[in-house]
């Protein structure tokens, strides 16, 4: 149960302002705000993103709802951050200044997952790259803090969220303490900041001081002390490495069948079940048996009254100096995170760095649909700002004509940012509301041939899904819906999304609709009307889709279903296609390199590729994102997605410049660049024999004459010229699954990776 806002997000009173209007584009010079009638900017964003104004933008959402409010907002792209010159341009603001990256992180923006340098950027005029900073969020709020002394500054955007707290950062290999301390912002809003931006704006707006705005849900910022009237619970009375203690169950109304009666109570009063399971302990983690809170029609008219032991409760993270040097401390703090992030009995997080703490209230309130209505109803352009001309933005070329349907997303992909910055909740917009963007596309973009590229998300087929029951909503901490099987709570039935695809291609002007958000396949499965309409309507020939790995060991790693599930919409999409007389193909989508996977898995993964006739030409290695829970994985070699022990194996983790390079060269098999590496590895692996030849069942062919003439280089492996990067493991790990080969190719086991013997080498 979502506890309803204290003020809905379009009834604040508006500021003084709103007499301006609203203006066609936010002026990016003092020239555009003369031709509006503005002496000055009540709030200026920042932001490492050319300025388009199209709701795919979240700068452009954000600035058109500040001034749905009444507010006068300037915008700053792309400026040029060696000097305070730029972040002059448009004056002081009357208010304070907003600063972010942009849609993308800037470390992720400008390099790859090999830590190589970009010299292209999707989001710049004519892909121009160069024109941010590393770590923009820091660097730009540094010369806003520079250009004019004392004027806030409140950072947000995906790169803010993902640093909020102590974090492991891929590109120095170390953990780097909250954003807040290099950035010196003053208030930072994590996640999707409608309403608490829209909060703080008008109380600042109000007169009261920004240092003392530190009740607004899905904020946090610098403190000395904890807040008063707040107690505090260490984190390790809630899972202490080692030992689990339980948390708090929505569960008193489930069925003996799937749980047996609660009789334990915690310190805090909070209802504790016991449960049967497969493992040695008695009590469950609950984390494993709940689902997370969806926005639900049902009201209870008792909650306000009902006790709810999180309320006013901050919980204490181990600090950044524990965390930077204790790994087993790290795990932990990002288990404990994690479990906090459900909108309705989420407690506040704090972490201590040095004399000074960071304070993170709880996450700010999901938008129920007629927000959400609202936020994409505002008059947004649809276009570039006229400043540039001609230029082409890759990114907006390739969104222009898409539409966001829902926010969200309940997988709870260990890989994925989507869980640390827009959370599990899915705030859906009406049909009439999309129906309505898709005749303003229609009418507003140039050059519109009638083909809208996707309507769609985080994911395809989310909307409108949610929890059946309100009393598992109220407290569910559990990571994902639908890992690693559907909880029974969730609802899976697509109707809403079918009718919406039907209304959709009813439109005057419309052409074609198609999908091009990930469709969530397992979910997809239960619902065969969802997957008949999809082939039979959206489809343009190929469907990517993201099973992301073959193998029992990464996908438990990644929170990802098993191939049955790809296995079976697999063959209802090639059925419905060929119902409808298409001949459409699914694209599979893998990840390289993450942690939890082997060599071997590698191995059986490409001949799983080979066996289905599937030569990938782009292949991804698992680039570690700040907070991420694969991330953690990464760093400390612990899946903090389950207890935590302080003795146990640790995860395999592939790190190093040549252990990644080999797994990414695996799955591009077919490319005789790679059969190098290749063969050498399979021979070290004892499987020379089976795997090198001219057999159907081999994977590589043997080295030729002309590659024996040519030779190939070893050694140097990395730009520094060492060969091995930081975090480089020497040993290969030993974790194999243990799921045999239904078909096809000999899938490859532990016992069968022995060195082989000096006469049997090659």
């Amino acid at each position: 149960m979502i506890p309803l806002p204290k003020t809905e997000l379009f009834e604040y009173p508006k500021y003084w302002a709103e007499c301006y209007g609203a203006a066609p584009f936010f002026p990016m010079s003092r020239k555009e705000m003369d031709e509006l009638g503005w002496d000055s900017c009540d709030i200026i964003l920042v932001t490492g993103d050319a300025y388009v104004d199209h709701p795919s933008f979240g700068m452009a959402i954000i600035g058109r709802m500040l001034e749905a409010q009444g507010f006068r907002v300037g915008m700053i792209s792309q400026p040029n951050w060696h000097s305070k010159d730029d972040f002059m341009s448009l004056g002081k603001p009357n208010l304070f200044f907003g600063v972010t990256a942009g849609n993308m992180d800037s470390m992720i923006n400008r390099y790859t997952a090999e830590r190589r340098m970009r010299h292209d950027d999707a989001y710049t005029p004519n892909n121009e790259g160069g024109k941010r900073p590393d770590r923009a969020v820091t660097v730009y709020t540094q010369r806003c803090k520079e250009a004019f002394k004392g004027v806030p500054v409140i950072i947000g955007g995906i790169e803010a969220s993902l640093r909020r707290i102590s974090h492991y950062d891929y590109w120095s290999d170390k953990v780097r303490r909250s954003v807040l301390f290099d950035a010196k912002a003053d208030i930072l809003i994590y996640g999707n900041a409608e309403r608490p931006l829209v909060e703080v704006a008008h109380r600042i707006a109000r007169g009261e001081d920004v240092q003392n705005i530190t009740d607004v849900r899905g904020t946090a910022f610098l403190s000395k002390t904890a807040l008063p009237g707040w107690r505090g619970v260490d984190s390790r009375s809630i899972d202490r490495p080692g030992k689990i203690d339980p948390i708090a169950s929505p569960y008193q109304d489930m069925t003996p069948s799937n749980c047996d009666k609660a009789d334990e109570v915690t310190e805090s009063g909070v209802t504790v079940v016991n449960a049967k399971n497969n493992s040695n302990d008695s009590k469950v983690d609950i984390t494993k048996d709940a689902v997370p809170i969806q926005i639900s029609d049902y009201q209870n008219k008792t909650w306000n009254k009902k006790y709810k032991p999180w309320e006013k409760t901050y919980v204490k993270l181990p600090s950044y100096e524990q965390v930077s040097v204790n790994k087993m401390l790290y795990a932990h703090a990002s288990r404990i995170f994690h479990q906090e992030v459900n909108p309705a009995s989420a407690r506040a997080l704090v972490q201590s760095h040095g004399d000074r703490i960071v304070w993170l209230n709880p996450p700010a309130l999901p938008l129920s649909e007629e927000e959400m209505d609202g936020v994409f109803a505002l008059p947004y352009a649809r276009v570039p700002h006229p400043s540039y001309g001609d230029a082409k933005i890759p990114a907006y070329d390739m969104i222009k004509t898409s539409i966001n349907i829902m926010r969200g997303c309940f997988g709870g992909c260990s890989f994925c940012s989507i869980t640390e910055h827009e959370g599990r909740i899915i705030q859906s917009r009406s049909q009439q509301s999309i129906i309505n963007e898709i005749e303003d596309i229609r009418d507003k973009v140039p050059g519109f041939t009638g083909v809208i590229s996707d309507l769609g998300g985080p994911t395809a087929n989310m909307y409108q899904l949610r929890c059946k029951s309100p009393k598992a909503e109220a407290t569910c901490r559990r990571p994902s819906c639908v890992w690693p099987d559907i909880c029974g709570h969730m609802d899976t039935d697509h109707t809403p999304t079918i009718e919406l695809y039907r209304k959709a291609r009813k439109v005057k002007g419309i052409k074609k609709i198609l999908i091009a958000s990930g469709v969530r396949y397992d979910l997809a499965i239960r619902d065969p009307e969802y997957v008949k309409e999809l082939a039979s309507h959206h489809v343009g020939g190929y469907l990517k889709i993201a099973p992301e790995h073959t193998e029992d060991g990464p996908l438990a790693k990644m929170m990802k279903p098993g191939m049955g599930s790809y296995h079976k919409f697999k063959e209802m999409f090639d059925h419905y296609s060929k119902v409808a007389g298409k001949k459409q193909f699914l694209i599979p989508y893998f990840i390289s390199a993450h942690p939890g996977t082997t060599d071997k898995d590698m191995v059986n993964l490409a001949l799983w590729l080979k066996e289905n006739n599937f030569k990938l030409d782009q292949v991804q290695n698992f680039y570690p994102s700040p907070l991420a829970n694969a991330t953690t994985i990464y760093h400390t070699e612990v899946d903090s997605q389950n207890k935590i022990r302080k003795e146990g194996t640790s995860v395999p983790v592939p790190k190093g410049t040549i252990q990644r390079r080999l797994h990414k060269a695996i799955l591009r098999y077919h490319d005789p660049a790679n059969w190098p590496i290749i063969r050498e590895a399979l021979t070290k692996m004892g499987l020379a024999r089976k795997l090198i030849g001219s057999g159907p069942d081999c994977l590589v062919p043997n080295e030729t004459r002309s590659e024996k003439n040519m030779g190939y280089q070893k050694g140097k492996n990395n730009a520094s010229g060492n060969k091995t990067s930081p975090g480089q493991r020497r040993k290969q790990g030993n974790s194999y699954g243990k799921k045999p080969a239904q078909k096809g190719l000999t899938r490859f086991s532990n016992d069968q990776f022995k060195k082989p013997k000096k006469k049997a080498t090659r």
